[in-house]
């Protein structure tokens, strides 16, 4: 039967290798170092030596017929501790030629420091062994260099097109079919692919597993989650870490997957040296949109996704803040400059731009902390930063993310009410929306437009065309809540010439205004066209 050949670019295990027909001949059986059979061979190296440390380089099946091994049990651990010391993948021991059975203290030997070891109870011919495995061996590493160069090419052209790191990861997660998780040196995930599993096995308490896997001088399994891990860096050095989640632990990783993470990492160093890179505001608008728009699967997930960002979500309040602006100057991001000045507070929140005109803040603050000061101190800051007409709201707080969306609609719907007319305050609540925010907000519905007309074209056509006065008049009388005196005083008229035009009012809507049904009527109907902005005069 020909030698299975290898197609992904992988290097045999020692597992493979024994299934192989030229081994089962000689009925191999595995007498220690079970769990490390998925070691991979580099080569398969035949020796009767009782010193082969010296012609190895790690990673050979070495071969033997045991016949230089010694009778004194301290020598055969000495030799199994050259094997172990120099990062043999494992031993094979043929018998018939110097025994009958494996030494105990040979098995023994194995087991301690974990290196493979098999019996072949038949004799096989080395030859035909190492020819059969170097033939796969070589085939498998000329799959991989082209496997290389395939992967150099892709993630040059991803380069060349300026692609964003969201793009990078998710090209990495495809090429390795594993979880990938991009992180800063804060142990902060700012972007994963997960490739669809749900967040909260994955990056729940990240910041604690990811503290436990160092940062390698090569790319081998790191951490008791036996993670892959690439450095990246940016004009300062060191900048955070690319994390495959292989899930499982290899003595030696798949070299493919290192391959892909090397040059990942390596393009996402060339991104972040192009020019500013705001990744961390792009990883907050990404969560704050998921959150908005109920994205995740579930609380645990938003939850665990939330706190992989560094926002302490359990055991806090959360409150859903809007910020409104109309700014239109160049440089930094604007919700970048608002984080940092948030930062230096010290108050913990993600920030980042929701919306064109909309920057979206969610704050995380502890149970028995007072939550206005901090709306307050955010009002100030909007204000130097974006200027005197920039709106803060804030929707009501929540223990929970799942209540989040909803404190955010709130927070949105009070911070498109508030208007030029509103008081002034360093921050809005829902329950500042009075009726002529409401209004201002429903202003576009074609409903409440036609009821403005039916109510006051009358009044209207007749200032039109006479340039009368009777709409501020009107206007004056409904403010003063139907105070005569006070009106006449806000439209600068006598009370004999208000009076008169109150009675013209009457006569050409045909009501009553001393009707406080007709006069809440009418006061709608002028809240409507003011918030329409159709009657300027005497506003």
């Amino acid at each position: 039967m020909p030698p299975r050949r290898l197609v992904s670019g992988h290097f045999l295990t020692i597992a493979e290798v024994l299934r192989l027909p030229v081994l089962t001949e000689g009925m191999p059986r595995v007498l220690a170092g079970e769990s490390q059979l998925n070691r991979a061979v580099r080569w398969v190296h035949v020796t009767e030596l009782l010193n082969p440390a010296d012609f190895l380089e790690g990673g050979e099946l070495v071969l033997t017929t045991g016949m230089p091994y010694p009778q004194d049990a301290s020598e055969l651990r000495g030799y199994v501790d050259q094997l172990a010391d120099v990062g043999a993948a494992g031993l094979v021991v043929e018998l018939g030629h110097r025994y009958r059975k494996v030494p105990d203290e040979l098995v023994a030997a194995c087991r301690a420091r974990e290196v493979p070891l098999v019996e072949l109870a038949r004799g096989v011919r080395f030859i035909d062994v190492t020819q059969t495995v170097h033939a796969l061996i070589l085939d498998a590493q000329g799959a991989l260099l082209r496997r290389g160069r395939d992967i150099q090419d892709i993630f040059t052209a991803l380069t060349l097109r300026g692609a964003g790191p969201e793009e990078l990861v998710h090209t990495t997660a495809e090429l390795t079919g594993a979880p990938v998780v991009l992180e800063d040196l804060t142990h902060r995930v700012l972007m994963c692919d997960l490739l669809g599993r749900p967040y909260e096995p994955v990056v729940s308490a990240w910041s604690r597993r990811s503290r436990a896997a160092p940062t390698l001088e090569k790319i081998t399994p790191s951490g008791p989650e036996g993670w892959l891990i690439a450095p990246v860096q940016d004009h300062n050095g060191s900048w955070g870490r690319l994390v495959l989640l292989e899930g499982r632990l290899n003595a030696e990783p798949d070299p493919e997957h290192v391959l892909v993470l090397e040059r990942a990492a390596v393009a996402l160093t060339m991104a972040r040296l192009a020019g500013p890179a705001w990744w961390e505001r792009r990883a907050h608008r990404s969560v704050l949109r998921d959150l908005y728009e109920r994205r995740f699967r579930s609380p645990a997930d938003a939850r665990a996704r939330a706190e992989a960002l560094g926002l302490p979500a359990f055991g806090h309040r959360l409150f859903a803040v809007v910020i409104r602006h109309a700014y239109t100057g160049t440089g930094e991001h604007l919700d970048e400059r608002v984080a940092k000045a948030l930062a230096q507070t010290g108050i913990r929140a993600l920030v980042g731009e929701t919306a064109p005109g909309r920057i979206g803040v969610l704050l995380a603050l502890a149970q028995a902390s007072a939550w206005q000061p901090v709306a307050e101190r955010i009002g100030r800051l909007a204000r130097e930063e974006l200027g005197a007409e920039a709106v803060v709201a804030v929707g009501p707080g929540v223990t929970d993310l799942s209540g989040i969306a909803r404190s955010w609609q709130e927070a949105e719907q009070t911070a498109e009410a508030v208007t030029p007319a509103s008081p002034e305050r360093w921050f809005y609540v829902p329950a500042d929306v009075g009726l002529p925010e409401l209004l201002g907000v429903l202003r576009k519905d074609t409903r409440l437009q036609r009821y403005a007309e039916r109510q006051l074209t009358r009044l209207i056509e007749h200032d039109d065309r006479n340039g009368g006065d009777l709409l501020p008049a009107l206007r004056a009388y409904l403010t003063a809540a139907g105070n005569k005196s006070v009106a006449a005083k806000l439209a600068g008229m006598s009370r004999q010439a208000y009076y008169q035009r109150l009675h013209t009012i009457e006569r050409l809507l045909g009501c009553d205004l001393e009707s406080g049904l007709q006069r809440t009527s009418l006061h709608v109907a002028v809240l409507v066209l003011d918030a329409r902005g159709e009657a300027a005069p005497g506003a």
